[in-house]
């Protein structure tokens, strides 16, 4: 059966669009807490990857973190109720039975592989005992003697235990009179301790003797019937109990509905089971796991019982940078380095925000506080964090805390700095294969100020090409993208590593006039040259935020 707990890691994920330090972060503070908790933690990714984290994790061989694009809570985080599932050829007498023991209305069909067949309820099997008239269930059902004898709690005494009934209908034999009328070749007949009658129905082609009130059979009728091809059964019921007995052998089979089933995946989102529990008056549903397997039953019930997801959030706590269904998450921590925004949590977390010039930075000065080893890999992971969002150092974000942090972290990963800082922004700066959308999106935040509502993409390039390409996308993507985008205005920094200096690109209403108040510069088509600006969240974002609120 399914383990739900299995799902049920603690997630430690970046931003949306992340950036090289959402990513080393997440993946080294999920390394941190695995080595002093005994919860598990895994990394995840909020979006597609930048080139330059992909150099980044390719360099140290660490593996690209689960892609995770929705908190919201899904079917492995409600209690499934672990219902195995029942064979097909149990009989209605037992499904019956079991319900009652299980205090459970609706029994699962599966085969050996534990794939769903169909569902049998207690309304079914009501109906089936219901039809009085219809006599012939057990041959139609095609109902196995094993079956029978096990409803009846009947004894073989000839026959072939493991054949099946596939002629006839049901009769009680009152008298050799009387089936003499009734009973046709194939019939099943009850019958009790008259050897008159006994052997009548053998004579008249019954294909099965079923003797009630646990009476004798002598041998000469035993005979008589292997000779006949009749299966004789002794039950210890009377015929009146027999009689409401024995088309209760049929398999659920015979009555299960199979099309149209309404199943649920482990990895449906709640909220779209809700709406379709509403709208039908079934009370269980079969829960199937990724491969397509049978795992549990869920009821209304159980989604009063919601397990929310646990999330750490690391690089980032403003809302709009979330992963979509962060209120319904229970977020645990967050550690980052920006100001504090408009995050919100509905009950106390571990909050840790430092003015440094990377979150990997935090991380790193947590491996130490804890005295836990940082292995090579880690290292590079959260050298090249710092690497990024100092751009070496470059950025007015940077400390001394990261400068500090980074040389050790050099020395654990057997880095050159200014070597591996070349290597790395060269991979990231190169535009093969790449269009205008997965360059404004690769390092992309959204930012609501006051009334306003802003994204700000950003890229980095070390050589004069790249840049130029880069510039020419971009100009020309930009008014199409505001058309659809849904924010009031977009910006693009095309940021020069070697000179320190940010081209603002831009579209949107009042986007010219709040660039060139923020800044003082000239603007010239939907651009502006800002000499000595690299930095999004210090040296940007504030003179925008100034002047919309003025």
């Amino acid at each position: 059966m399914f383990d739900t707990s299995s799902q049920r890691v603690i997630r430690v994920i970046g931003h949306k669009n992340p950036d090289t330090d959402s990513i080393c972060s997440a993946i080294s503070y999920a390394y941190l807490k695995n080595q002093v908790s005994d919860q598990p933690y895994e990394p995840r990714r909020a979006g597609e990857i930048s080139r330059e984290t992909q150099f980044v994790l390719q360099h140290f061989g660490v593996r690209l973190p689960k892609l995770s694009v929705d908190m919201s809570p899904t079917i492995s985080y409600i209690d499934i109720r672990q219902e195995p599932g029942v064979d097909s050829q149990m009989s209605t007498h037992d499904a019956w039975q079991r319900m009652n023991e299980r205090d459970i209305d609706t029994l699962c069909v599966t085969d050996a592989d534990n794939h769903l067949l169909g569902l049998i309820t207690v309304k079914d099997i009501a109906n089936a005992n219901m039809d009085l008239s219809d006599t012939a269930i057990l041959a139609e059902s095609k109902t196995s003697y094993q079956n029978l004898i096990s409803v009846v709690k009947g004894k073989m005494l000839a026959g072939d235990p493991d054949g099946r009934i596939t002629t006839g209908v049901i009769h009680v034999g009152t008298s050799p009179e009387a089936m003499e009328e009734l009973v046709h070749r194939g019939d099943l007949v009850m019958v009790t301790n008259r050897y008159e009658a006994q052997m009548c129905a053998i004579d008249y082609g019954a294909s099965c003797l079923l003797v009630c009130m646990g009476s004798s059979v002598p041998q000469k009728l035993l005979d008589r019937a292997s000779e006949a091809g009749c299966t004789v059964i002794q039950t210890p019921y009377d015929t009146y109990a027999a009689a409401r007995l024995v088309s209760m052998a049929a398999p659920i089979e015979h009555f299960m509905k199979r099309d149209g089933l309404i199943t649920f995946n482990v990895n449906t989102p709640v909220e779209e089971a809700r709406k379709v529990m509403a709208s039908v008056r079934h009370r269980y549903f079969p829960i199937l796991d990724s491969q397509g397997r049978y795992c549990g039953v869920i009821s209304r019930r159980n989604l009063l019982n919601m397990h929310r997801k646990k999330v750490i959030l690391v690089d980032h706590n403003e809302r709009q940078q979330a992963v979509d269904g962060l209120e319904e998450a229970q977020i645990l921590e967050v550690i980052d380095h920006h100001r504090i925004g408009t995050l919100e949590t509905s009950s106390p977390v571990y909050f840790r925000n430092e003015p440094v010039g990377c979150t990997a930075t935090i991380v790193y000065s947590m491996f130490r506080e804890q005295h836990v080893d940082i292995p090579k890999k880690i290292a590079g992971l959260l050298l090249s964090a710092i690497l990024s969002d100092t751009l070496a150092f470059h950025s007015p974000t940077c400390t001394l805390v990261d400068k500090a942090a980074a040389d050790d972290l050099a020395g654990i990963a057997g880095e050159n700095i200014e070597n591996y800082v070349q290597a790395m922004f060269t991979a990231g700066e190169d535009l093969t294969g790449r269009d205008a959308d997965d360059l404004l999106h690769t390092d992309y935040k959204e930012f609501s100020i006051g009334e306003e509502s802003i994204s700000v993409g950003q890229g980095f390039f070390m050589s004069r090409k790249a840049y130029d390409e880069a510039r020419n996308m971009i100009a020309d993507y930009l008014p199409q993208v505001m058309e659809h985008s849904g924010m009031s205005m977009i910006f693009y920094m095309l940021t020069s590593i070697p000179d320190q200096s940010t081209l603002l690109m831009f579209a949107g209403r009042g986007s010219e006039e709040l660039v060139s108040a923020s800044f003082h510069v000239r603007v010239e088509n939907n651009s502006a040259y800002l000499p000595g600006i690299v930095s999004r969240k210090k040296q940007l974002i504030p003179p925008l935020r100034e002047h919309i609120l003025s």
